[in-house]
């Protein structure tokens, strides 16, 4: 990503006091509205501080960069997918799936320029936005082992196989925010039915991995 910058000396840096942590997550929730909708490259730094209503000097002392601001945006909207996907231990395995895949669907639908950037790793090769997408497909990973198998630690296999779903649900995403022509319960249910077959085909290569009771073709 390209970013412009001011001179090191003009970007002190932010105190961690409880006002500017509290004006730091107002310009990120402003930063998630302009956002939203838009890609990194189609802001500029003038633009995002005419539309926030803020001087761009505000956004340097923060961020110290545009990149560092739509980073940190990035970082703040995953945290609420991530936050959801590992919640919910309390629920039965099916509700437990269920909540996740309308959770992570919804963030898809609502926030659409971020989830692409992440789904693709930024712009160009971008490690710090492959790190966060990385971790997403890590927590949904673990959290669907944990309620399926009982535990987060699986083996090589078995993750191979819930890692590999991951990817096709990112794919089938993004095509489906692109092309909405199935509603999101739909779609929910047919990632969730994606994954029984994944579970199957797990069982079938380690018996010691057995598909959950929902997941099961003789149900």
């Amino acid at each position: 990503m390209n970013s412009s910058r001011q001179p090191a000396a003009e970007r002190p840096r932010a105190r961690n006091t409880d006002r500017s942590l509290a004006r730091r997550a107002e310009l990120i929730a402003i930063g998630r509205k302009l956002f939203a909708d838009r890609s990194y490259d189609a802001l500029s730094m003038d633009d995002i501080a005419r539309q926030a209503q803020v001087a761009k000097g505000l956004i340097y002392y923060y961020f110290q960069s545009k990149r560092g601001y739509y980073l940190a945006i990035v970082e703040d909207s995953v945290a609420d997918l991530v936050s959801f996907a590992s919640s919910g231990l309390t629920h039965a395995p099916v509700d437990r799936v269920h909540r996740t895949m309308d959770a992570y669907l919804r963030f898809a639908e609502h926030n659409q320029a971020a989830y692409r950037t992440i789904v693709s790793g930024g712009v160009g090769f971008d490690a710090e936005v492959q790190a966060i997408r990385d971790g997403v497909r890590e927590v949904i990973v673990a959290t669907i082992a944990e309620g399926a198998y009982g535990r987060g630690d699986i083996g090589p296999l078995a993750r191979m196989g819930l890692f590999g779903w991951v990817c096709s649900v990112e794919g089938a995403t993004l095509d489906w925010i692109d092309r909405p022509v199935l509603s999101r319960d739909i779609m929910r249910e047919l990632l969730v039915k994606m994954l029984g077959g994944a579970m199957r085909a797990i069982e079938e290569l380690d018996p010691a991995y057995v598909t959950p009771e929902p997941a099961r073709r003789d149900n």
